[in-house]
């Protein structure tokens, strides 16, 4: 996946544990680790802003992206976050 997760790349620099950060944040340590792992398909933005909070910092210091190697989709084929809000912006 083209988005690269570096909490903990944070909690390092916080010397902060997973478990205190689950706690502080309000999750579980699992959801916490399936998030960190890059393993997750959504964040809240509740989250990522008790995420923000807590660790004092800004969602591009924990979310980055990166694009994937050996992919040949073009936007126009993918679709655009434009078409999403469009289309949002339809069935309202």
């Amino acid at each position: 996946m083209p988005i690269v997760v570096d909490v903990d790349v944070m909690l390092a620099r916080r010397k902060m544990s997973v478990g205190e950060l689950a706690e502080r944040v309000g999750i579980t340590p699992a959801n916490l680790a399936v998030l960190k792992n890059g393993r997750a398909k959504a964040v809240r933005f509740t989250t990522l802003a008790a995420l923000c909070e807590v660790l004092d910092c800004q969602p591009g210091d924990l979310l980055r992206w990166e694009p994937e190697t050996g992919q040949q989709e073009t936007r126009t084929e993918a679709g655009t976050a434009g078409d999403a809000v469009a289309a949002v912006g339809e069935n309202a």
